[in-house]
């Protein structure tokens, strides 16, 4: 019983025209779920990932149009990666960049990868990965986008930094609990702070990995729009969820218990800095309900609200999926 890397990660948006715009128009990405917050359906839940939505590619939004500006800070999902085939890709991208007005750095080697960060326009801390030398978990296949070739597109998700103020508490979650396993470290670069540790699960790789941060000299994180949610990882198929759920149970792990999210089923836990993490299934996936050819063209609901779409819909802004 391994865990095989990120399922997805979600965020927070307060514009959800202009969240779809960035991702699909700018990003290149495809909108393969128009849904909403199945606990509160009053607002949107975008997915968007790789042309066919696997698991492992989903960057996903709940929008909630009042949220205020994020303060960073620690006890947060502070950054988020997505990949690209190639370090070539990266130039591409900081050429495109420029282009849009999209706030960057410059291209950087972190971990023996060349990578950017960058942010869209509510300031979600974002980087840019490359898999030149990837050897762990395959990526995706990019949505075609007339813009962006397809060996420059974003192939899925990559590393996920957790940034918290007890660094012990959330490692032993990470190692004991969820068996990660330390992999690397690297110097914070701040003075006084510990260095940084790489987790990885699985067959490894950009795909598969859990970045720890340990900060004492920041405050805590006031999240909003451009913060994250949580981050989920990814079981095999439920049975194997199931087996996830008693081990939290045997350890003692506060947890939320089995939840179907129809496109997926879950378990959610909140480690001891107060970190949201998901693990959610391979399947059933985002066909589900949909054909693959129309994926996030229509409003899609889990069966269990059907019966309220009128009233759901009466409550969104209609917002054009048209890619």
């Amino acid at each position: 019983m391994e865990l095989k890397g990120i399922h997805h990660v979600s965020a927070i948006t307060a514009n959800a025209a202009d969240n779809l715009y960035f991702y699909t128009k700018i990003m290149g990405m495809r909108l393969v779920k128009k849904t909403v917050n199945q606990d509160a359906p009053s607002m949107y839940h975008l997915f968007y990932a790789d042309e066919a939505g696997n698991p492992g590619t989903e960057l996903t939004f709940f929008e909630i149009p009042r949220a205020g500006a994020t303060r960073a800070g620690t006890n947060s999902i502070s950054l988020t990666s997505l990949r690209v085939a190639s370090d070539k890709a990266l130039q591409f991208w900081q050429e495109r960049f420029m282009k849009y007005g999209v706030e960057q750095e410059a291209i950087l080697e972190r971990i023996g990868r060349k990578s950017i960060r960058f942010t869209d326009a509510e300031g979600q801390r974002l980087m840019l990965v490359s898999d030149e030398t990837n050897d762990g978990v395959a990526g995706g296949v990019p949505q075609v986008h007339d813009e962006i070739p397809e060996e420059f597109g974003i192939i899925g998700l990559g590393p996920v930094t957790l940034t918290v103020a007890n660094g012990e508490l959330t490692r032993h979650l990470i190692e004991e609990v969820l068996k990660f396993r330390p992999v690397a470290t690297y110097p914070s670069g701040k003075d006084g702070q510990r260095d940084i540790v790489v987790y990885s699960t699985g067959e490894g790789g950009t795909g598969a990995e859990l970045i720890l941060e340990e900060r004492t000299d920041l405050p805590t994180e006031r999240p909003g729009r451009g913060s994250v949610h949580h981050v989920a990882l990814r079981a095999a198929d439920q049975e194997e969820l199931l087996q996830w759920i008693d081990r939290l149970t045997e350890m003692n792990v506060s947890h939320s218990g089995f939840i179907d999210r129809f496109y997926f089923r879950s378990v959610y836990i909140k480690d001891p800095n107060g970190l949201t993490i998901e693990l959610a299934t391979d399947g059933p996936g985002f066909d589900t309900d949909e054909p693959f050819e129309t994926l996030g063209e229509s409003l899609a609901l889990p069966p269990f609200l059907e019966s309220r779409r009128e009233e759901i819909e009466r409550r969104l802004t209609p917002l054009d999926s048209g890619q």
